[in-house]
C-alpha cells in the first residue's frame, strides 16, 4: 500500500434513510416521502475525506454478504483503499435505517460486534501522514503505534446504546492529537452541563478538542496555544442529519492537513456537514468541491473559505 493522506477504521454498516413527513406512532403507518441507501458509519468519513480529494483508505470489517458486497463495490467507486479492510464469512455487515423526520433522524440498527477487530486488521503502523477512528469499550492498540510512528491522529466517539458513558474509553485519547465528539457525546463522557465545560474538560486530556453542536455551531479549543474558537453553523435546509458528525470531522481533518487556521478548520467543517445535511444519506449525502464551489457562488458575501474553495474549483 502506497503513503495515504488519511487511513480511518471503525464499523462500516449499511444505512436505509426513510424520509418521513411525520414521527411513527404505533398502531399507525407512515409513508415516506423520499429514501437512500448509502454505506454508512465509518464509511462516512472515507467518502467525506475522499471526495475532498484525499488519498484515503478504509480498515474495517465487512461482512460477505449483499449488503457488504454492495458497500465494498460502491466505497471502491469512491478510490477508497481497501487493502487493510476484510470480507468475513458467517457474520452479518450491521444494517442501520434511519427514519429523518423535523430537522432529526432516530437510528434502528441490526448488527453484532465484528470477528475482526481494528487491531488484527491494522497490525503494522499505516503508511499514512494521519489516521482517524471510532473509539469505544473496545481496544485500540494500534493508535499508539500510529502516534509513535509520525501519523497525526484523529478520533471520534458514537452513541452509547447502553447509556453508560464509561469515562474509561476517554483513556484512549492518550495517544490522540485531536477528538471530534458532538455536544451531547461530550457532556456525557465528561459528566458536564454545557458544551464549554466539556471542552475545557476533554483539553486536559488531548491537545486539540473540537466540539460540534449541530444548529448551535461548533466550539475548539488548542490546548497548547490556548486559542478558542467558535463557530456558527451555516443555515440550511435538513433533510437528514445521518452521518453529517463524521462529514464534519472528515472537513475538519482536511483542513487540518492543508494547515489552515484553527477558525478555518472548523468554518470548512460546518460547511461540508452543513451541505451534506440538505440530502438523504451519510456517505452518499458528503460534498464534493463543485457542491462546495455552488455554495460559495450562491453566497459571494461570505469571504472566509473563498480562496479555498477558488483553488480547488474544477478538481
Amino acid at each position: 500500500m502506497s503513503e495515504l493522506d488519511v487511513v480511518v477504521s471503525g464499523l462500516v454498516f449499511q444505512d436505509l434513510v426513510l424520509g418521513l413527513p411525520t414521527p411513527p406512532r404505533p398502531g399507525t403507518e407512515v409513508w415516506a416521502t423520499d429514501s437512500q441507501e448509502s454505506p454508512g458509519g465509518i464509511a462516512n468519513f472515507a467518502v467525506a475525506l475522499a471526495r475532498l480529494g484525499l488519498r484515503t483508505g478504509l480498515a474495517a470489517a465487512f461482512g460477505a454478504d449483499p449488503d457488504g458486497d454492495s458497500v465494498w463495490d460502491r466505497l471502491a467507486h469512491e478510490g477508497i483503499d481497501l487493502t487493510l479492510s476484510r470480507k468475513l464469512a458467517g457474520w452479518r455487515t450491521p444494517l442501520t435505517v434511519a427514519l429523518a423526520y423535523d430537522n432529526d433522524r432516530a437510528l434502528v440498527t441490526r448488527g453484532t460486534p465484528p470477528l475482526l477487530s481494528a487491531d488484527e486488521l491494522i497490525t503494522a503502523p499505516p503508511a499514512a501522514r494521519a489516521v482517524a477512528a471510532h473509539i469505544g469499550p473496545w481496544p485500540n492498540e494500534w493508535l499508539a503505534k500510529a502516534k509513535a510512528a509520525g501519523c497525526v491522529v484523529f478520533a471520534d466517539v458514537g452513541w452509547d446504546p447502553s447509556e453508560r458513558w464509561d469515562p474509561a474509553v476517554l483513556d484512549q485519547l492518550e495517544h490522540c492529537d485531536v477528538f471530534l465528539p458532538n455536544a451531547d457525546e461530550a457532556m456525557n463522557y465528561t459528566r458536564t452541563n454545557s458544551p464549554e465545560q466539556a471542552l475545557d474538560r476533554l483539553a486536559e486530556l488531548v491537545p486539540q478538542v473540537v466540539v460540534s453542536n449541530g444548529a448551535a455551531g461548533a466550539l475548539a479549543i488548542d490546548a497548547g496555544t490556548g486559542e478558542r474558537v467558535a463557530v456558527p453553523a451555516y443555515p440550511v435546509q435538513a433533510a437528514d442529519t445521518t452521518g453529517a458528525g463524521d462529514v464534519f470531522a472528515a472537513g475538519f481533518i482536511a483542513a487540518t492537513l492543508w494547515d489552515l487556521p484553527l477558525e478555518l478548520r472548523v468554518r470548512f467543517a460546518a460547511l461540508t456537514a452543513a451541505l451534506s445535511v440538505t440530502r438523504l444519506g451519510g456517505a452518499d449525502a458528503a460534498p464534493r468541491w463543485e457542491d462546495l464551489s455552488a455554495w460559495q457562488a450562491a453566497h459571494p458575501e461570505d469571504h472566509h473559505l473563498e480562496a479555498l474553495i477558488s483553488a480547488h474549483s474544477g478538481r
